[in-house]
């Protein structure tokens, strides 16, 4: 408004010339005025951080479920500091570093159940996704003491409940510490580099089934539960690291691909006060895999989850650790796969609850302590996409579903008898929950296409907004300075099936025009892209592209998750056969609409997107006329054991469906333009995929552009990394299908 009234008097200075103006010539001005302040999504913009939202520093809820705590880092340390849930007030602090000498700085922490004392990690080195080697310290919040864990680097420290004693990992052992006597006893001596690893998971455990800490304290600090890994006949991966020396590197480590060896794995107990280990056995179950062991409420029966190497039966196994002698308590099975969840939550009276995939949507379910069915919690054609937790004195379960449509995300509460189900949010989104330790309050995180994550505290028994905690509305003012359209979502018929879809056309969008179209999907098992929910990096990046003529379209096909598990397992055995013919279906119906150009469609994916996008060229080549591929697995053969083989049974049994879905079966119909991405360090979808990819493409006479990262792992990231990878993807765009004519 201040640009057009400045305007008018530099060009008129009278009043009466103003009013004489036609209105139309007004609109025109002040379209003009809105437009030109609009300013262009630029790379640097994205990488540099520009559009990130705030969020909330990780918080624990005390156990008097009306305090939580935070860590606030400083430039000289950091503190530990309690607020009061209702009103946000500081109340006190736990730990100061500038207070406590030898301290100087937290990286992360945890409480001993009884809050008295702070394990705490001063400096950590990461291994893989998840693991890491650090310094830790025990801080003694009474006493004020500070006790050093070990001198050397260790993994995954854990308190007993009492606090008394940390059991962790150093070296491919266990150790236990009293931290009463300070005295450390080693508990198992067989520990090797790439052979034996006891209490800590392998790469693939760590990778697939999502943890790394296996070993677990009963309640009283008795007995130790861990799994042993012996690697001895995983087949070695190695991967040069080039580094700045003059010569390279090499990290070795087992990598067990699609049909090799797997560690063989074994459960221990190791008793306190004996200080014996002995080895439970798991014969009468088929235990190939153990991929989670949890103490029950009872101190003397540990749970155990084994599965085979097919991993389509579940077996949920008590341990008595008396007399380590095992009991089948459930059986979850299917047809194609069941997933392992950490959703097992046991009541006082050993009974538990369960989720479950068995009547063809995840819902939960609640047994008593010898695997009865007291009864299905919750019933209906939607997912239970998360499990919160119970609270005893309620009787209530808390989830998140997808009961207000698949691409939006609430959060309910349910009685454990299937009654007095409530929705406890009230925007249609993305809602995500983290309740207070006695379920009095939670603090709610929403956001959705148009709204930025706005976190709130809110009151468990009604929903009702107690407090706003944070809003970002910083950034979304911030955001209507720039050229950003809307998403508009949708559904697509193809093969028979109403797939999610959203669109992002240009602002300017005119349906008489013809607008090249690039397609971005992910496509994995499960796997969800089409969601009412906020900007990530790939959206922005997509907005950047539709502000200079591109419509981009996202597809959620046959196999990815959240529509039921007939939906979502029915590419069981053929990764990469329905997901491909949906995309290049999509993509022939996109490009029968009168705005778009059939002859310039595109598409990109990052992973298991680069293994679909390859494919979707390849196979699509009078479809696609350009393909991004970066990071792809380009045959699952070179894919690791727990993943692959979950969805396409091994090589061995499933030649085919590892063949003739591989990008490399079908080098010969690439037509299109083809950049190829790798990171070289890239220790999950080895660097290997795509050298293999680049030899067949080249002996079949085919020519494509390639990248490669040096020392870039999966993610190909660090400094100027993003930034370049990203330019480069958006000249090989413009140059493949043609500057859009806007």
């Amino acid at each position: 408004m201040v640009f057009l009234v400045n305007l008018l008097e530099q060009k008129f200075n009278s009043l009466k010339y103003f009013f004489s103006i036609p209105f139309f010539l007004l609109f025109l001005a002040t379209s003009f005025t809105t437009t030109a302040q609009q300013k262009d999504i630029s790379l640097e913009d994205i990488w540099t951080g520009k559009f990130r939202t705030q969020g909330l520093d990780a918080l624990r809820s005390l156990d008097n479920g009306k305090e939580y705590a935070v860590l606030n880092r400083t430039r000289n340390g950091g503190t530990v500091d309690v607020y009061d849930y209702k009103s946000g007030k500081k109340v006190r602090t736990l730990i100061d570093t500038k207070d406590v000498e030898g301290l100087d700085r937290i990286l992360s922490y945890e409480l001993s159940d009884d809050e008295s004392k702070m394990l705490i990690a001063t400096d950590l080195q990461s291994i893989y996704r998840r693991s890491a080697l650090g310094d830790y310290v025990l801080y003694d919040l009474n006493s004020k003491q500070l006790t050093k864990i070990s001198e050397d680097k260790i993994q995954e420290p854990h308190l007993t409940k009492a606090g008394n004693k940390v059991a962790y990992g150093k070296d491919n052992n266990l150790f236990v510490k009293d931290l009463a006597t300070g005295v450390v006893k080693q508990i198992t001596t067989d520990g090797k580099k790439n052979s034996i690893i006891n209490g800590i998971t392998d790469w693939v455990y760590e990778e697939e089934f999502a943890f790394v800490r296996a070993f677990d304290w009963n309640s009283d600090g008795t007995k130790l539960a861990f799994i042993r890994f012996d690697e001895t006949n995983v087949p070695r991966f190695s991967m040069d690291v080039y580094g700045n020396e003059l010569y390279p590197s090499q990290q070795v480590f087992k990598y067990p691909k699609a049909g090799d060896p797997n560690a063989e794995v074994s459960l221990h107990m190791y008793d306190v006060a004996s200080g014996k280990t002995e080895m439970v056995n798991l014969s009468a179950f088929d235990s190939y895999y153990i991929p989670r062991i949890k103490w029950t409420s009872d101190k003397d029966v540990l749970s155990v989850q084994v599965t085979g190497r097919k991993q389509n039966e579940l077996d949920l196994v008590f341990v008595n650790a008396k007399n380590n002698k095992a009991s089948l308590i459930l059986k979850d099975t299917d047809a194609a796969y069941v997933d392992v969840t950490d959703n097992l939550t046991f009541l006082e009276d050993n009974s538990f609850i369960w989720t479950s995939e068995k009547d063809g949507w995840n819902q939960i379910y609640h047994y008593d302590h010898k695997g009865k069915l007291i009864n299905q919690i919750t019933k209906g054609s939607w997912e239970v996409t998360n499990y919160y937790g119970f609270d005893a004195a309620s009787s209530r379960i808390f989830y998140q579903s997808t009961e207000n449509g698949s691409i939006n995300r609430d959060v309910y509460s349910i009685k454990t008898d299937g009654t007095g189900k409530q929705r406890l949010t009230a925007n249609t989104g993305t809602n995500r929950a983290s309740f207070s330790t006695d379920f009095t309050y939670f603090i709610n995180t929403f956001n959705n296409t148009e709204t930025p994550s706005v976190y709130t505290l809110n009151d468990a028994t009604s929903g009702k907004v107690v407090r706003e905690i944070k809003d970002n509305s910083g950034l979304k003012d911030q955001l209507k300075g720039y050229n950003i359209s809307a998403k508009e979502f949708s559904t697509i018929n193809v093969n028979g099936e109403d797939l999610n879809m959203y669109m992002i056309k240009p602002k300017n969008f005119d349906p008489s025009k013809k607008y090249p179209l690039f397609m971005y999907q992910y496509s994995g098992p499960g796997s969800q892209n089409v969601s009412n929910s906020w900007n990530g990096a790939n959206d922005y990046w997509h907005q950047m592209l539709a502000q200079e003529g591109f419509i981009i379209a996202c597809v959620d096909g046959r196999g990815t998750g959240l529509k039921g598990r007939d939906f979502k397992k029915m590419t069981q055995n053929e990764l990469g056969k329905y997901e491909v013919e949906d995309q290049i279906a999509a993509a022939k119906k996109l490009g029968a609409m009168p705005f778009i150009d059939a002859d310039r469609i595109g598409i990109w994916g990052w992973s298991y997107g680069g293994f679909m996008s390859s494919n979707c060229l390849f196979q699509g080549a009078d479809t696609f006329a350009m393909a991004i591929a970066v990071a792809p697995v380009t045959s699952w053969r070179f894919y690791d054991t727990i993943y692959t083989e979950r969805y396409m049974s091994t090589p061995q049994l499933n030649a085919s469906g590892y063949d003739n879905n591989s990008p490399m079966s079908h080098v010969d119909k690439l037509k299109g333009d083809y950049l190829l991405v790798h990171g070289s360090a890239d220790d999950n979808v080895h660097v290997q995929n795509t050298t293999r990819l680049v030899e067949a493409l080249v002996q079949a006479d085919k020519q494509f552009d390639w990248a490669i990262y040096p020392d870039k792992n999966h993610g190909i990231y660090g400094g100027n990394t993003r930034l370049h990878l990203y330019k480069k993807m958006t000249n090989f765009i413009k140059e493949s299908l043609g500057e859009p004519k806007m």
